[in-house]
This record gives structure tokens, sequence and C-alpha cells, in this order.
């Protein structure tokens, strides 16, 4: 303000008052952005805690697996592979399968809820959420059996026999394998639940969804220990996708029926996380790792592993029986996300450089 016909008493008056309105301005959008922030934070928190609550809520509605709710016998998984006459048939049956009777059961690890359950099951104020005296029990596929013993284990306060004892209650039950009938799901049961009550609960979840379906008629072709330890492997191998484990089970299929040794990573990330002194489950692989001395090396030894490696979904099951036809026998993931797979070794490394810059 330059007038020069304005007194300077006046001038500086002026200027006190344009600076304390200035002031005001800025206090007022600052209290404004707060009440704003506030509101949204209290909005978050409310939606964020009905989230929870409907998660449990549905989880409780739907809860594994204790008998079958009808006495209609179960429908039999399909089977397009037969490993004894080293074929594979195209079988539509298999999407269909999926889409009408998986991917419909609450229990998919593809449903928000139980994806919510796996985040925040290990919490103690998530358990205590509504239901103080029930606990809920989450299985993911892919877990080990130490993994998951752990984390029932931590839930509902077991100690170190109490685990060991789940786990060979476990281990011992019809087929006797040491991976591969920890069922995955979401079990709800009561905070003081024993190592006994549930290994009752996981097993009829596994009598269920597995057994029930693994009928003769499919046995004949693939025998169900078979499946279950590449069901395993496509579980770790492969993305939480149905179409993407068909593609990885033709691979090992494919690797299978030239006698070729299946080259898996996930095979040398169970042996280094069965090794006591290894801080995580599943460790990142090095070049060194290939030489590892363990039956369950499939870059030094050819064919299966003796055991599953983990503890396989229903979809991961469907799919080792029902690998789509492919010629492929190399492959690998983006970070992305993408599925790339060769023929020939040649192919796979072009396709590696061609995308990384390098072949291996």
């Amino acid at each position: 303000m330059n007038n020069p016909f304005i007194p300077q008493s006046t001038r500086r008056k002026y200027n006190h008052k344009s600076k304390y309105s200035i002031q005001k301005t800025f206090v007022r959008f600052f209290i404004n952005v707060a009440y704003a922030f506030v509101f949204m934070l209290s909005f978050a928190v409310t939606a964020g805690m009905v989230l929870l609550l409907e998660s449990k809520s549905i989880i409780f509605s739907t809860a594994a697996h204790e008998t079958r709710a009808t006495d209609e016998p179960a429908e039999p998984f399909p089977v397009s592979v037969d490993m004894y006459a080293q074929i594979i048939e195209d079988n539509p049956v298999a999407e269909e399968f999926f889409t009408e009777t998986l991917a419909q059961n609450p229990q998919s690890s593809h449903h928000w809820w139980n994806q919510i359950a796996e985040l925040f099951s290990t919490r103690s104020w998530y358990q205590q959420l509504a239901a103080p005296v029930s606990r809920i029990v989450v299985i993911w596929p892919g877990d080990r059996k130490e993994e998951l013993a752990k984390k029932i284990g931590d839930n509902l306060g077991w100690d170190q026999a109490d685990r060991n004892e789940f786990k060979q209650l476990m281990d011992t039950s019809d087929p006797v394998m040491t991976e591969g009938k920890y069922f995955p799901g979401q079990y709800v049961t009561h905070y003081d639940a024993t190592p006994e009550d549930m290994h009752e609960l996981i097993y009829a979840a596994f009598e269920d969804e597995i057994l029930e379906h693994y009928t003769d008629e499919v046995s004949v072709k693939v025998p169900l220990e078979t499946t279950l330890i590449i069901a395993s492997l496509i579980e770790r191998e492969a993305s939480n996708d149905l179409t993407n484990m068909r593609e990885i089970s033709g691979v090992i299929w494919n690797r299978i029926f030239i006698d070729m040794p299946l080259q898996l990573d996930a095979t040398l990330q169970y042996v280094r996380g069965s090794k006591p002194q290894e801080p995580s489950w599943w460790p990142i692989v090095h070049p060194n790792d290939k030489y590892l001395t363990s039956p369950y090396n499939t870059y030094e030894n050819e064919g299966l592993p003796p055991a599953p490696i983990a503890n396989p979904s229903a979809e991961a099951v469907l799919a080792a029986l029902n690998p789509i036809i492919t010629d492929c026998l190399f492959y690998f993931h983006t970070n992305g996300g993408g599925y790339h797979c060769s023929a020939d070794y040649e192919g796979h490394v072009a396709k590696l450089k061609a995308i990384y810059g390098r072949g291996s």
C-alpha cells in the first residue's frame, strides 16, 4: 500500500490488520484440515472395524468342516492325466468343477474375509473381537506343517509338547505322510482347544474336501500320495490362479514323463527351511543351493520328492490331476505375475535375456 496521500500511521494500522487477517485465515484453514483429518480417520477406523467384524461373522457362519451336509456321494475330482499310460487329455470338466464346486466354497482363499483372517488371526486383539472365548485358526495354502503348527500353537497357547502331539496325530492319520493333510481353511474352535481337537477338525476337512472326492476311478490313474506331492509343488511354484496352476502342472508332468529332473526351486526352499538355523520357512534360493544334500532336492534327484513339501488346497489338487496340455519343459515368472514357458532350454534362455538382459 504505497499511496502517498494516506498517512503513515494509517498505513501501519492497515498492514497490521492485513497480517492479522492472513493469520486468522491460516488458522481457520489448519483447523478445517484437522477436522477433516479426524473425521476421515474416524470413518476409516469405523469402516475397518465393521470390515473385521463382518469377516469374523462370515467365518463363524461358514466355519470348517465337520461333516458333510448331505448323504449324497461327493462328486469325484475330474482327472485328465494318466501317469501309467503317460498321457494328458483335454478335459473341460476341470474348469466346471472349479467354478461350480471349489470357487463357491466359502473357505476358499480367494474370498476377502479369509484373506483378512490370514492377516490378523495371529493378533490377540483380532481374536478377542466380539468373540473372546473362540479362536479362528487359519491354515493358508502352501504352509508347511512346522510353520502352521507354530501359528496354531501361538494362537492357542500350546507348549512344544502340544505342538509335537498335534503334528504326530496329523502325520499318522491315513494316508500316513509327513505333509499334505493339514487342509487349508479357516477353523473356529475354543480358546483352549487341545491337539486332539484340532486334529479332528482339520482331518475332517481333509476327508470332506479331498478324500471324499478322491474315488477309485481317480486313484487308478494317479495315486493320492502322488497327487498330494505334485499339488504341494504347484502350490509353491504357481501363482494363486487355477490357470497358472494347471500350466505348471503340465510342465511337471512333461518332465516326469521323460525322466527329467524337476529342478524346482520350491524344493530347495523346503530343504533350506528345514534347517534349525534358517530364519525363514521359505528362504530365497541361491545358486549353490542346487547342490544341497537332501532327497527333496529335485535338482540332484530325479522324480518326485519323497513327500509333499507343503499343504495344498483343493485347487492345487485339481490342477495336479488336470494339467494343461503343453510342450513346455521350462518356465519362469516375472515380478508382475507374468508367466513364460519354453519347450527347450535355448528358448528359455532367450526369453530370460529378452526380459532381464541375461539368461540365468
